[in-house]
C-alpha cells in the first residue's frame, strides 16, 4: 500500500497548529485557504484519521495529532537538514541527531561526547529530549527519536537494550547527620530517619522498591517528590535523608551533602542505549552512538557533578 502526500501537506499541517488556525496558516504559506485545506484533507487520508478538529473558533488537534506532531516536525527536520547538506560538497557534514535521556544521564553522559563529537562534525545538531524514564521509552518507540538512554526494564517487545554501565543507588545526607560518620551502611541503618523519596511514577523507586522487598525493608518515607534535585534541595536543608543513584549526586566537593555506599546488597539501577529493534540509525546517529559506547561502556567511574 501507497502512501501519498507531499512534504508541503506536512509544512501546512505544522503551520495550521504552530499559527493556530488556518488563516494566519494559509498567509504564511502564500496560498489560499482552500488550497491548504485541500493539502490538510489529502495528510488525513493518507493517514486515515483526523489530525485537526475545526471549529468555528478555533483548531485544535486530535489524539491522532498530537502523536503524529512530534515525527512530522522530526521529518522536516531531516529532510530541511538532508536538501541543505547537498548544497555543501566535499568535507563538510550536517544532519540532526535527536534522542531522549533520562535527565541525571543527561547531564553526565552526554556535554563531553557532544563536545568530542563536534570537533570532528561541527554542522551537526542536537535535539536532546531530557525525559523521563517511561517517556523516554514511549519517545524511542514512537520514532520521535533515533535512541534513548535510559533504565533497564522495558517490556516493549520491538525496543532493544545495550548496557553501559550500572550506576548503584547511594545515601545522601547533611555532613551533620549521624549516618555521614559510618564509611558504609546497610539497608536496615536508615530505618528510622526522616526519608525523602521520589514518586512511584519514577523508574528508580520502582527499581529501589523491588530490590527492598525481596531483602524485607521497608523504608517509610516522609516526603515524596517529583525529581531527584528537589529530593536534594530537602536533605540539604536537614529535613531528611535520601537514597539516589550516584549519578544523581552533587559529588565529593559538595560543601553540605555527602554521601555513603549502602551494602547488603549493593542495589543499582543498570543505564543503556535503547533502540527500535531492526531500524537502522542514520549515518551521523550511528557515528554519535559509537563514540558514546566507546566513551561510557563500562564501571562507573567516580564524579563530582550536580544534577
Amino acid at each position: 500500500m501507497s502512501i501519498n502526500f507531499e512534504a508541503l501537506d506536512l509544512r501546512a499541517f505544522i503551520s495550521v497548529v504552530e499559527l493556530g488556525g488556518f488563516h494566519r496558516a494559509a498567509e504564511a504559506l502564500n496560498m489560499s485557504q482552500p488550497a491548504l485545506s485541500r493539502r490538510i484533507q489529502r495528510l488525513e487520508g493518507a493517514i486515515g484519521a483526523a489530525l485537526l478538529e475545526r471549529t468555528t473558533r478555533r483548531v485544535a488537534l486530535t489524539m491522532v495529532g498530537r502523536e503524529m506532531l512530534p515525527l512530522v516536525r522530526r521529518m522536516l527536520d531531516e529532510f530541511d537538514t538532508s536538501i541543505f547538506a547537498m548544497r555543501d560538497l566535499g568535507s563538510r557534514r550536517a544532519g540532526l541527531i535527536a534522542l531522549a535521556c533520562v535527565p541525571t544521564a543527561a547531564f553526565y553522559f552526554l556535554p563531553s561526547v557532544i563536545a568530542r563529537f563536534q570537533t570532528q562534525y561541527p554542522n551537526i545538531r542536537f535535539r536532546i529530549l531530557d525525559l523521563s524514564a517511561n517517556d523516554g521509552l514511549e519517545a524511542v518507540a514512537r520514532g520521535e527519536v533515533e535512541f534513548g538512554i535510559n533504565l533497564i526494564g522495558g517490556s516493549d517487545g520491538e525496543l532493544t537494550f545495550e548496557p553501559l554501565i550500572d550506576d548503584p543507588f547511594v545515601l545522601a545526607c547533611r555532613h551533620d547527620h549521624t549516618l555521614a560518620g559510618r564509611s558504609s551502611l546497610n539497608w536496615g541503618d536508615l530505618e528510622g530517619h526522616p526519608l525523602v523519596t521520589v514518586s512511584r511514577s519514577s523508574g528508580n523507586r520502582a527499581i529501589l522498591d523491588a530490590a527492598l522487598v525481596k531483602i524485607g525493608v521497608r523504608l517509610d518515607w516522609s516526603f515524596e517528590v517529583t525529581h531527584l534535585s528537589t529530593s536534594l534541595g530537602l536533605v540539604e536543608a536537614g529535613l531528611g535523608i535520601s537514597v539516589l543513584p550516584k549519578l544523581a549526586t552533587p559529588g565529593e566537593n559538595h560543601p553540605i551533602i555527602v554521601t555513603r555506599p549502602i551494602h547488603d546488597p549493593e542495589v543499582s539501577r543498570t543505564i543503556g542505549v535503547v533502540r527500535r529493534r531492526g531500524v537502522k540509525l542514520a549515518p551521523a546517529a550511528e557515528r554519535f552512538l559509537e563514540m558514546l559506547l566507546g566513551t561510557w561502556r563500562g564501571p562507573l567511574p567516580a564524579h563530582g557533578t550536580t544534577t
